[in-house]
């Protein structure tokens, strides 16, 4: 049984856009058989981290910061695939921040040259093979999730793991209308269960499965004007 561990960085919880793509997204991992340990970072109490590299060379492996990130660490090592699931803050919400920040101690200082870049990898008890990124946007526009995207590839590569795609959904308010779900919202959240359960089930995700969950439900312009009625 592959064992999923996922973060979910959205300060609103489950109630927020980033929830709703993510539950189908972990509904369809769990549909393809995985065990999915789920975590919101808004309700962790984790500290930032301070930088002083304890974790590598004082007290290997281990954060000297006493936080509920010790508990975290445990569950993330047995865990073949990590998913961090945010919305576009600027560029992440801080409690989103924070958590990757102390990922430090499951990395070992040894440093490589991997394409021409300095890298590390996992320590030899972590088993995270995969990561993938869940976002969600208020912008119309796919292109900005381009920061976020290479945070979380960036953690991958330095960590010697598989960056295995961002499932992505831009101006995430208009799959409902009201409490109800559009038809292109149930075809979104539909493509993002085929996603968690191809990942499982073949080990990668189809791009045209991400295409179908990122792609345009509304015209740029009419988006555009009903945002600024909304906030005039």
């Amino acid at each position: 049984m592959v064992k999923v561990f996922a973060i979910n960085g959205s300060p609103r919880g489950e109630s927020g856009n980033t929830a709703a793509l993510l539950t189908p997204f972990l509904d369809g991992m769990m549909d393809a058989g995985s065990e999915v340990d789920l975590v919101y970072a808004a309700q962790l109490d984790v500290k930032p981290c301070t930088g002083e590299m304890h974790c590598w060379y004082k007290t290997p492996g281990e954060c000297y910061i006493q936080d509920e990130m010790q508990s975290l660490y445990p569950r993330m090592a047995q865990a073949e695939i990590l998913v961090l699931a945010t919305p576009v803050y600027i560029p992440l919400p801080g409690e989103m921040q924070n958590v990757i920040n102390r990922l430090c101690p499951l990395v070992v200082p040894d440093l490589v040259t991997r394409e021409g870049r300095t890298r590390s990898r996992f320590r030899d008890s972590v088993r995270i093979g995969k990561m993938v990124l869940v976002a969600s946007s208020g912008w119309w526009e796919k292109g900005n999730f381009g920061t976020v995207v290479r945070i979380v590839q960036e953690l991958a590569e330095n960590s010697g793991a598989e960056f295995a795609g961002p499932v992505l959904r831009p101006h995430a308010s208009v799959m409902g209308r009201g409490e109800k779900l559009t038809e292109d919202g149930k075809a979104v959240l539909a493509a993002a269960r085929r996603a968690g359960h191809s990942l499982i089930e073949e080990g990668h995700i189809a791009q045209e499965t991400l295409d179908e969950i990122s792609r345009p439900l509304i015209p740029q312009e009419d988006y555009r004007l009903h945002l600024n009625r909304a906030i005039s």
